[in-house]
């Protein structure tokens, strides 16, 4: 069975830096509920106008290969160290919860189809059950990203078709 511990650092510049045995892609699915309760907490903390620490995720890629991320944009900072607070990003399964949530932010600003699958008001985001769920357990990209395409027509299939996105022109 592979190595699963994840190794933090804390740098004299504050910066967090963690290694990780696996590859983004191969991080757990989680539980739909918790990315809701990850999102809703992380909203939280930014509007509190906390950020967190810079923090440098040092995956192993194929045949040992290192792929280096970074959270370095400051909502990113502050969403991360929410949901670190909540679920340890030193562990495969937080550290799952921040990255799928990161990818679900950054996939939805990237793809215009999906605007009718949330809506945002003063309250919140209301998000769409569907993309939750593919959110929660579609693998991530290389890049710790989700593929717009393979969301969508996992999506295309998972909604009635009166709510289904678009076709691409």
């Amino acid at each position: 069975m592979p190595e699963t511990a994840i190794t933090l650092a804390a740098a004299d510049d504050g910066s967090l830096s963690y290694a990780i045995p696996i590859s983004p892609e191969a991080l757990p699915a989680v539980a739909p509920a918790a990315l809701l309760n990850a999102w809703d907490a992380a909203r939280a903390h930014a509007q509190s106008g906390q950020w967190g620490p810079v923090r440098r995720l040092l995956f192993r890629g194929p045949q040992g290969a290192a792929i280096v991320l970074a959270i370095a944009d400051r909502d990113a900072r502050s969403w991360a160290e929410a949901v670190d607070r909540r679920a340890d990003l030193a562990t495969l399964p937080g550290l799952a919860l921040c990255l799928r949530l990161l990818a679900l932010v950054e996939v939805m600003g990237r793809s215009a189809w999906m605007a009718g699958l949330f809506s945002v008001t003063a309250e919140g985001v209301e998000l769409h059950p569907a993309l939750v769920r593919a959110a929660a357990v579609m693998p991530l990209d290389t890049a710790a990203r989700f593929d717009a395409d393979r969301i969508r027509a996992l999506l295309s299939r998972a909604l009635p078709a009166s709510r289904a996105p678009a076709p691409m022109a």
